[in-house]
């Protein structure tokens, strides 16, 4: 009997019904109206110990309380299973179908095994809970996983939006290359296939070259047996020789679902055949879902991270805009600052016949055109895309610095619209072999797999930086909020006259605000003002040492001129957000040393409320490590900075750390001395400990000051 379904396109193989399985086990199909066996595949008469299984009771087969377990439903798995005629022990799996039960035996590994891997899983979970963002946590779960199966690779494969999949981290046999960053397109694991991983978290294949054993009897095609839920299940052939184009003997995956939607595979090789019994299968599985669950934590905390940081950036912008005179004005004049929010290369402001922008933009009858275009396509107030070319754009208005476009609408009727830009990031994408040789068939011949995975270069071009889900719905929210300012200001012209019949009480309280802001506005300008002396007297220093001290006492004014801004820019005019003040200081710190070193900084900041007066002496604090660090840690050179900012039982606790060769300030210098009295101000300890490699510098201190 050819068991083997005849190979068609990927996408329309029936790899659900393969009508075989894979040898290392043994099926049974039990009719549950008879309770009798009607097919079996694999090595029964040895495992079963009889030749006359076939329509025999199951009960006949297996130990009365075993076949009554499963004929009433009332366990999935049955441990350390003994045949009646046979001395061997089995662990059973059942799958349930409507009339019909797949009874699947394996054999079952030793009782201690059981106990020594729960000990590698507790280690392996403590692992994951230890590191802090997702990249290091893939690249830990790679090494778990490897260590555990002790497969010659484990790679973490990753889902993309476009069906493709990419290997996000790796853990390798050193006599074998590397797949890290690679992409594999979407053809390589099929729709039906990802359905199966979706339902059975875990496929093992312990040898490639394995002969499918087929059901016997064999079923009539007009009614294929559906075995989804079977874990023995013959795995197809276009997959087995994918395999084996890849060299590999044995493999394993493990899904990673998160949300209900196939987030990515942990998928093992192994070059020589290599099994997993059910207690090693189990553990994966098991912590498989820890990693979903760490991935879904550590995404949901950067999402929420990057919601702080845009609402902080909308406040701000919200109140420079209620602060000002004509609206449309003092949006023209906050334009850098509306860019910035959104990580945009330029953008835009088109009102009417007016048209204000700044930052790389396209040129001017672009723009207008895309305005127009977004006008016709709908009532929407927030359009974002981030490869234009592929929507109904303008030909003439896509180009290189308009390949990503966010826009919102604040009033479609004049019309008034915000364009920001994000230029074309050309990017060279690494496929393992080539991605448009995926696979080939006719239809006179079967399904072929691609034999070729050596590294394959693609250039992608007319794509931007996508625009991620915090930033369109901060872009909803700066849309609302920006007309309400707008119908404010309406109301407010309309009843100018009513002004004048405010109480004495509320012309105080105004004018109390006005001289606040009036004194918010000279004193940063006055911190302004001698920053900028500073910066041109270091620009003009022919000393190093010189003009690198002038830039430190910058950065020092830079940090208290950002408390001092943060303090009368809002409501709460005793305390600031320290997280939030500590975000902005490192912002600016970092944006004066440069991109390479922005991509370094890495941010654990949770909410503290800080007093105004002792927010500035950690601001001071923080300025001083971080120059020490960006200074000594990487002798120049830019590496990773770590800040954390935790508060406890009315304690706060700042930690900066480095990877780099370890504490390198002087003990006697202006900062050190500098830091030590705003310590002793702050009543609190800072302490230094090695960070293994480099050093971390730990502050600790009162939340307010004892009165």
């Amino acid at each position: 009997m050819n068991i083997k379904p005849p190979l068609t396109a990927c996408d329309k193989e029936p790899i659900h019904i393969p009508g075989a399985i894979q040898p290392h086990g043994v099926l049974l199909v039990v009719d549950q109206a008879s309770q009798r066996v009607i097919h079996g595949a694999g090595p029964v008469k040895r495992v079963i110990g009889t030749d006359n299984w076939l329509d025999a009771p199951l009960s006949e087969l297996l130990t009365e309380e075993a076949a009554s377990a499963i004929l009433h439903g009332e366990a999935a798995v049955l441990r350390n299973v003994v045949p009646q005629r046979a001395p061997g022990r089995y662990d059973i799996t059942i799958s349930r179908l409507e009339q019909e039960l797949l009874v699947e035996l394996e054999p079952a590994s030793a009782p201690e095994v059981l106990a020594d891997l729960m000990l590698e899983f507790e280690a392996a979970r403590h692992a994951f809970d230890s590191v802090t963002d997702v990249e290091t946590l893939m690249h830990r779960a790679a090494r778990e996983f490897r260590r555990l199966t002790q497969f010659d690779r484990v790679m973490v494969y990753k889902f993309l939006d476009d069906g493709a999949g990419k290997v996000v981290a790796e853990d390798v046999a050193p006599e074998l290359g590397s797949f890290l960053n690679h992409h594999f397109p979407a053809s390589d694991i099929p729709a039906q296939a990802r359905a199966l991983y979706l339902r059975n978290l875990v496929r093992v294949i312990p040898d490639v070259g394995y002969e499918p054993a087929p059901l016997r009897p064999a079923r009539v095609e007009e009614m294929p047996l559906d075995m989804s839920d079977s874990s023995l299940r013959s795995v197809s052939p276009v997959h087995i020789q994918y395999l084996r184009n890849m060299g590999v003997g044995a493999s394993a995956s493990f899904s990673l679902v998160k949300e209900g939607e196939l987030w990515g595979l942990i998928a093992c090789h192994n070059m020589r055949p290599r099994g997993l019994n059910w207690d090693q299968r189990t553990i994966c599985r098991a912590l498989s879902s820890t990693l979903a669950r760490q991935i879904k934590a550590k995404e949901d905390v950067n999402a929420y991270r990057e919601r702080v940081r845009l609402r902080s950036f909308e406040d701000r912008i919200i109140e420079l805009l209620s602060r000002e005179g004509s609206l449309s004005a003092a949006l023209s004049k906050h334009l850098p600052e509306v860019k910035r929010m959104f990580n945009a290369d330029g953008v835009a402001v088109v009102r009417a016949e007016e048209l204000v922008s700044t930052g790389k933009c396209p040129p001017e009858p672009a723009i207008r055109e895309l305005a127009a275009w977004l006008g016709e396509a709908g009532p929407s107030p927030v359009f974002a895309s981030s490869e234009l070319s592929a929507t109904s754009a303008p030909a003439a208005a896509v180009g290189p610095l308009s390949a990503g476009l966010l826009a919102i609408t604040l009033s479609p009727s004049e019309p008034w619209k915000v364009l920001w830009f994000r230029a074309e990031a050309v990017e060279v994408v690494e496929w393992a072999g080539n991605p448009h040789k995926a696979a080939s068939w006719n239809d006179d011949e079967p399904l072929t797999p691609r034999s070729s995975f050596s590294a394959w270069r693609e250039m992608v071009r007319g794509k931007a930086r996508p625009w991620s889900v915090p930033e369109i719905s901060a872009a909803e929210h700066l849309t609302v909020a920006i007309r309400n300012v707008s119908q404010h200001r309406q109301i407010s012209d309309l009843n100018k006259e009513l002004l004048t019949l405010v109480n004495q009480k509320e012309t105080l309280l105004k004018q109390r605000e006005f001289l606040l802001g009036e004194v918010n506005h000279r004193v940063q300008n006055s911190l302004t003002l001698v920053s900028t002396f500073l910066a041109m007297q270091a620009r003009e220093s022919a000393n190093d040492a010189g003009r690198q001290s002038i830039e430190e006492a910058r950065r020092r004014i830079a940090a208290v001129s950002l408390v001092h801004r943060r303090l009368y820019g809002t409501d709460q005019l005793h305390s600031v957000d320290g997280a939030r003040y500590v975000e902005e200081l490192l912002d600016d710190l970092f944006a004066s040393l440069g991109e390479t070193w922005q991509q370094q900084l890495k941010p654990d900041l949770h909410p503290v409320l800080l007093p105004n007066d002792r927010a500035i002496s950690v601001g001071l604090i923080l300025t001083e490590l971080v120059i020490n660090a960006t200074k000594y840690a990487y002798d120049g050179e830019a590496g990773p900075v770590t800040v954390i900012l935790t508060e406890h039982q009315n304690q706060f606790r700042l930690e900066v750390s480095d990877n780099g060769r370890g504490r390198g300030a002087s003990s006697s210098g202006y900062g050190t001395r500098m830091i030590d009295a705003l310590v002793q101000q702050l009543g609190g300890n800072l302490d230094f400990v090695s960070n293994s490699p480099g050093t971390k510098a730990v502050l600790t201190a009162p939340v307010s000051s004892a009165h």
